[in-house]
C-alpha cells in the first residue's frame, strides 16, 4: 500500500444537500488509521480506545435477564428510575455530594452526553476553552454550532498537566464554557485538586459553564485520589459532569452514559435528549444497575492489569529513539512526543505501512499535538512487547534532524 493511495477523505462534499457544518466535519484520525489497518494483515493495534477485558459476569447476567424478562421497551426519558437512583447514591457517597435522581440524565453512551452538553450551550458569539490535546469531539461540536474555541496546550515534558493560570488567562468577555477531560484522552493526565479548584472558582465567579468529561474516573493508578469536578464544585449550577460504564466495566458497546447537572439543567437536557436518541438502551441500563451494586473486584483487577501494562510501556518508550515519554496517571493511553517539527501523522502512516503497528497521530486530538502519537495499552503485555520489537528498530533507522 503506497501512501499516495491512503484514504485521507475528510467526509467533505460539495453536495448542497448537506449543511456546511456537516460537510466540514473531519473524519477522525482514529477511524482513518483503523480503516487502513483493516485492509492489512499482521497488524498490532496500539490504537484501540476500549477495554480489552470481558465485562463482569453479573453485568452480562443482568442484561440477559432483562431481555428474558421482556425489558425491551422505552424507559422514562431521563432513564431507568432504578439506574438514576443507583447513580445518585453511588456518586453521592463517592464524592460526599448530595445528589438526587433529578440531577442525572441517562444517555446513549458518554458520546451522546458530550453531544447534548456541548451543542445545547454552544452558539455564535459564545467562546469556549478546550485543553489540547483532548478527546476529538469537543472542538468540532462547538464549532459546528457557531461557537469559538481557544485551545490551551499541554506538553509531555510536564506530564501533560493543564496549567490553570493559562486557562484563566484565556478567558474572554464572551467566554461561555470551559471543557475539562481528566483523566485525559489521549494523555492519561489527571488534573490535581488545586487545578480544578482554581478553574472552578474562577468559572463560578464569572458564571462560566464547566463541562467535565470523566469517563476514565475509575482508571486511576499509583494510589492517586481522583479529584472530580463533581466533588470539588461548590454546587451544580454551572457544571455538567459526564461519565459512562464503557471504560469502568468494559461495557463500551452497551452504550450507557450519563450527565450530572443541576435539576434545572437536567430538565432542559431531557427535552433535548428526546429529540436525539429518546432513551438509552433498556436492558443495558439494568446491566448498569448490576454494575453499581456489585463488588469492586473487577475494577481492582483491571486497574492492576493496566498498571502493569502502563509501567512496561513507560520502559519501552524510554528505550525508543526519537520518543519522549512520561508516566501517565490514568486511563490507558500514553502520548509521547516526537522531535519538534516532525509530522506525527506521517510517522503513524509509515509505522503502519512499514511495521504493521497501528498508532493514532497526535493531530487527531488538537492543533498543538502534530508531533505526537497516541499509544493505547488496552492490549496485552505480549502485544506491547511485539509492537516495540518492530517500533524500536524502525525508529533507530530514522533521521528526524
Amino acid at each position: 500500500m503506497s501512501l499516495s493511495n491512503v484514504d485521507i477523505e475528510m467526509y467533505e462534499s460539495e453536495d448542497p444537500l448537506w449543511h456546511p457544518s456537516v460537510r466540514a466535519m473531519p473524519m477522525p484520525g482514529i477511524r482513518k488509521m483503523v480503516n487502513m489497518a483493516a485492509s492489512m494483515s499482521d497488524v498490532i493495534h496500539l490504537s484501540i480506545g476500549q477495554p480489552d477485558l470481558p465485562a463482569p459476569e453479573n453485568v452480562v447476567t443482568a442484561a440477559v435477564e432483562a431481555l428474558r424478562a421482556g425489558q425491551t421497551g422505552y424507559t422514562l426519558d431521563a432513564g431507568l428510575p432504578q439506574l438514576l437512583e443507583s447513580l445518585a447514591a453511588y456518586y453521592g457517597e463517592r464524592y460526599q455530594k448530595p445528589l438526587t435522581p433529578e440531577n442525572v440524565l441517562i444517555t446513549t453512551g458518554a458520546t451522546e452526553a458530550i453531544y447534548l452538553a456541548l451543542t445545547a450551550v454552544s452558539a455564535p458569539g459564545r467562546h469556549f476553552i478546550v485543553p489540547d490535546p483532548s478527546f476529538i469531539l469537543y472542538a468540532p461540536l462547538i464549532r459546528m454550532n457557531g461557537g469559538e474555541v481557544t485551545a490551551v496546550p499541554t506538553h509531555a515534558e510536564n506530564n501533560h498537566q493543564l496549567d490553570p493560570r493559562a486557562v484563566i488567562d484565556a478567558i474572554e468577555p464572551h467566554t461561555y464554557g470551559i471543557v475539562l477531560n481528566s483523566p485525559n484522552n489521549p494523555t492519561g493526565a489527571i488534573y490535581p485538586r488545586e487545578t480544578l479548584d482554581a478553574i472552578l472558582q474562577e468559572a463560578a465567579y464569572r458564571n462560566i459553564q464547566v463541562i467535565s468529561d470523566e469517563v476514565y474516573d475509575h482508571l486511576i493508578y499509583d494510589g492517586i485520589e481522583y479529584p472530580s469536578v463533581l466533588e470539588n464544585c461548590s454546587d451544580l449550577d454551572n457544571v455538567m459532569v459526564i461519565s459512562s460504564f464503557s471504560k469502568t466495566y468494559s461495557m463500551a458497546g452497551m452504550r450507557i452514559g450519563w450527565i450530572f447537572a443541576s435539576q434545572a439543567a437536567i430538565k432542559m437536557l431531557r427535552r433535548y435528549h428526546m429529540f436525539t436518541t429518546t432513551v438509552a438502551n433498556t436492558p443495558f441500563q439494568w446491566a448498569g444497575v448490576a454494575a453499581l451494586h456489585g463488588d469492586n473486584d473487577f475494577i481492582d483487577n483491571m486497574r492492576m492489569e493496566y498498571t502493569r501494562r502502563r509501567d512496561r510501556l513507560v520502559e519501552l518508550v524510554a528505550g525508543t529513539p526519537h520518543l519522549t515519554g512520561y508516566k501517565p496517571e490514568g486511563a490507558f493511553y500514553m502520548f509521547p512526543s516526537l522531535p519538534e517539527g516532525v509530522n506525527g501523522t506521517h510517522v503513524a502512516l509509515r509505522l503502519l505501512k512499514e511495521t504493521g503497528v497501528c498508532t493514532i497521530p497526535g493531530e487527531t486530538f488538537g492543533n498543538h499535538s502534530n508531533n505526537a502519537l497516541r499509544l493505547s495499552y488496552s492490549t496485552s503485555l505480549d502485544n506491547l512487547e511485539k509492537a516495540f520489537e518492530r517500533i524500536i528498530p524502525w525508529m533507530e533507522k530514522q533521521d528526524f534532524d
